[in-house]
């Protein structure tokens, strides 16, 4: 699956700038957050107000607090995301950005994959990511779509970044039905 402006989204990763990187690896993460006990959403608001500023002191900052406000109980999907967070980069710079945005990237996707189907096809995660979405369920299809867009919108500046917190807050709802539903059959 390519996005609107035809790429995929590695290529959109790859072309991403500083404030792109942060905010697509911030809003994997942030999408990811029902996946913790609590409700844990202000948490990053710190952190989405260091990317809307592109300042990389408040980022470090931004970031470091953040790790103690979501520290808990490693579990499966919680662990993951707070893998995310835990490997967020405390300095502003393109390419440790670039690197931690492609791994939440990844996580993400795994993670919305795994609530579709239980298990995700080897090899799907990464043929998603670089335009091939043939046998994505639709949680898969539906993160897929927001990191492309939240790329997207990014690049167009910082007034792109209130479209990426709404798909944020968007997919994170989206999660959230989803688990709850699940922790009503189970």
């Amino acid at each position: 699956m390519t996005s609107a402006t035809g790429r995929s989204l590695l290529e959109l990763i790859d072309g991403a700038d500083e404030r792109g990187l942060a905010a697509a690896g911030l809003a994997c993460l942030d999408r990811c957050l029902p996946l913790l006990a609590g409700d844990r959403g202000e948490a990053l608001r710190p952190v989405w107000a260091a990317v809307a500023r592109g300042d990389g002191a408040a980022w470090g900052e931004a970031v470091a607090k953040a790790r103690v406000e979501l520290d808990g109980a490693p579990g499966d999907d919680a662990g993951a995301v707070r893998g995310m967070l835990a490997d967020a980069p405390l300095d502003w710079a393109a390419g440790s950005l670039r690197g931690w945005a492609g791994t939440c990237s990844a996580t993400a996707l795994a993670l919305h994959g795994r609530y579709d189907t239980g298990d995700v096809p080897d090899g799907l995660v990464e043929r998603c990511r670089a335009g091939d979405a043939d046998g994505a369920g639709p949680l898969l299809a539906g993160e897929l779509r927001r990191q492309q867009a939240v790329l997207e919108s990014v690049a167009h500046g910082p007034t792109g970044l209130r479209r990426a917190r709404e798909l944020s807050v968007e997919g994170g709802r989206v999660l959230r039905a989803v688990v709850s539903r699940r922790a009503r059959t189970a």
